[in-house]
């Protein structure tokens, strides 16, 4: 499987919006496991379809604990988002070499569709709910840069 290129700010690549899947096929399928090769490929824990150049609302994001597995995002929505939130550290693959301290809800819950085309939902705290939250904004083409002041 191939590793792709990260594009990388200020590419006007990373601004635009992605689209849903209407359709889970084998394509899709090898996107997602490029994404994961390219991911770990450039020491991340989570990438978005659009950081490499590809137009479609998916996800991938690395097993962050022994009790989380790696996941596979698709079409996901922001359900619900905690009132408390997080001030942490964040960096971006897109932005190299950058971070900066970022406020995100400490708790989320999504609706995604996985890489066999059921929905589930899902709920996440701390790091988990942070890396979701910074790469669902990858897919409306927003950058962890545009929250700071």
């Amino acid at each position: 499987m191939s590793i792709h290129k990260i594009l990388q700010f200020p590419d006007y690549r990373l601004r635009l919006k992605s689209k849903p899947i209407k359709k889970i096929n084998h394509k899709i399928i090898k996107i997602i496991y490029e994404m994961f090769n390219t991911m770990y490929a450039n020491n991340g824990i989570g990438l978005a379809a659009p950081q490499i150049n590809i137009r479609k609302q998916i996800i991938v994001i690395s097993a962050l604990t022994p009790h989380h597995p790696e996941l596979i995002l698709i079409n996901p929505i922001i359900l619900k988002k905690s009132h408390k939130y997080i001030h942490t550290t964040e960096g971006c693959l897109s932005v190299p070499k950058k971070t900066a301290k970022v406020n995100r809800s400490s708790y989320i819950r999504i609706k995604a569709i996985n890489n066999i085309g059921n929905t589930f939902i899902l709920e996440a705290r701390s790091l988990l709910s942070i890396c979701i939250q910074h790469e669902i904004d990858h897919l409306i083409g927003k950058l962890f840069i545009d929250y700071l002041t």
